[in-house]
């Protein structure tokens, strides 16, 4: 599910250049970065999103041990599936938000999960992050083989409808889950 919250309306981009964001695997090496995210979201007060960047991450390389299984071991669970975490960084190594991508959708994910969550870190939102971010893990997806993606979003979220409207998103419909409204996108990677 997409998350997005804050005041969206673009800005103009800070002096890193569009070419220097990527989409990196978690490692050790971005740990103080990483934290750092962490720390400021924590003190905005808002709920992390992706999950993966709610998960304990006191000791940092067992974390990026689970991150790693959640890509490639079986998961055994009918409420779980493999999925792939990614970074997105600037050209000076700050981390400004996280994508998680799931491999495959169960259910519940059908429903409301979707296969991509992003989350943007808060200084860094309304500068067209969450818009390159969403692009570069379509790619991703595409290279998993994912040719159509779910996004989903709450119908209130204005910023996360945008965003996935913006990317190719086309509404399939709303559905109530949890005392919420859910919009429900498809985007075609395969095009």
């Amino acid at each position: 599910m997409i998350t997005v919250t804050g005041d969206y309306s673009m800005r103009r981009s800070p002096a890193d250049q569009e070419s220097e964001l990527r989409l990196v695997e978690p490692s050790l090496r971005d740990q103080e970065a990483y934290s750092e995210m962490i720390r400021e979201w924590e003190a905005a007060g808002e709920k992390m999103e992706p999950f993966v960047l709610r998960m304990d991450h006191s000791n940092f390389a067992e974390y990026l041990k689970i991150l790693h299984d959640m890509k490639v071991q079986p998961t055994g669970a009918k409420k779980t599936v493999n999925s792939s975490t990614y970074w997105l960084v600037n050209g000076s190594g700050e981390v400004l938000g996280a994508v998680n991508i799931r491999h495959r959708l169960n259910e519940h994910l059908l429903k409301i999960g979707g296969h991509i969550g992003i989350g943007i870190r808060p200084s860094a939102r309304r500068l067209g992050y969450g818009t390159r971010m969403l692009e570069m893990a379509m790619g991703k997806a595409k290279e998993l083989g994912i040719e159509r993606l779910l996004l989903t979003c709450d119908e209130h979220n204005d910023a996360a409808r945008k965003l996935i409207e913006k990317c190719g998103g086309m509404l399939e419909n709303k559905t109530f889950f949890s005392g919420k409204m859910i919009c429900r996108y498809w985007i075609d990677v395969v095009r």
